[in-house]
């Protein structure tokens, strides 16, 4: 029969034998993971370069359209700053004739205005004269 020293020491080395299979395992589980981030990363670090250079093409592109919308913008502000100079030369042009134009106008009726009211008066004194 055991001892109680003895028992103790099998249980003893029962439990170390469990706590150390655990630990194998746990350690198998933990270099499967290790192994399967080192080939994820791998494979990113593969995919990477490729993606990259798709990267700088589209920016590439990008700097070219936004060159082009800067010459049509400045075209833009060209065509619009020779429409504002073709009406205000339009402007100058029509205007000025047609300010005179409604003076002479104005001068016209005025004058008009006052020989019918001379023609009135003149007629009245006739009738009164006679």
């Amino acid at each position: 029969m055991l001892t109680g020293g003895e028992v103790a020491a099998l249980v003893a080395a029962v439990v170390w034998a469990v706590l150390a299979t655990f630990m194998c395992v746990a350690l198998v589980k933990l270099i499967k993971l290790i192994n399967a981030a080192t080939a994820v990363v791998s494979e990113v670090g593969d995919r990477t370069p490729p993606l990259l250079e798709d990267v700088a093409s589209t920016v590439e592109r990008t700097n070219t359209s936004l060159e082009r919308v800067e010459e049509i913008t400045a075209n833009v502000q060209a065509t619009s700053e020779d429409v504002s100079t073709m009406t205000a030369l339009t402007r100058s042009v029509v205007t000025g004739p047609l300010v005179r134009v409604a003076s002479f106008t104005y001068a016209v009726r005025r004058v008009m205005g006052q020989r019918r009211a001379l023609a009135v008066v003149r007629s009245r004194r006739r009738r009164e004269n006679r």
